[in-house]
């Protein structure tokens, strides 16, 4: 999910013309990631992170001995990351012409939410 417009929302609500924007994923199976907005990639990273870590068989994770089954979430995360800090110039995102900031949820069974922190003048 696409969640720049929400961040540069919060940042102009925040009133700070030079520093950073610190957006954190508050759950254990839950990413956010900057990328491009195009959605051949993003199909591409789907297919690739179900490659190095398929949901299935669930057999094949030790954490979903606990009787969890998302033990291939855990890994999806670690391999997109756990958060992501923006420069803030001019009181806007300092993004390339590109970028745009995502959140990913590879389990799907928790409520979505981020940690968003602006520090700066």
């Amino acid at each position: 999910m696409n969640i720049t417009t929400e961040l540069s929302k919060a940042l102009s609500e925040s009133g700070i013309r030079e520093g950073i924007l610190l957006c954190n994923a508050m759950h254990i199976t839950a990413s956010v990631f900057i990328n491009d907005a195009e959605s051949g990639l993003h199909q591409d990273f789907e297919q690739w992170l179900e490659g190095l870590a398929p949901e299935k068989p669930h057999s094949s994770y030790r954490h979903n001995d606990t009787g969890e089954d998302n033990g291939d979430a855990h890994l999806k995360r670690t391999i997109m990351g756990r958060e992501v800090v923006v420069a803030v110039t001019a009181g806007k995102l300092d993004l390339g012409p590109w970028e745009q900031i995502f959140y990913g949820e590879f389990d799907g069974m928790r409520r979505k939410r981020v940690l968003v922190k602006i520090i700066g003048e």
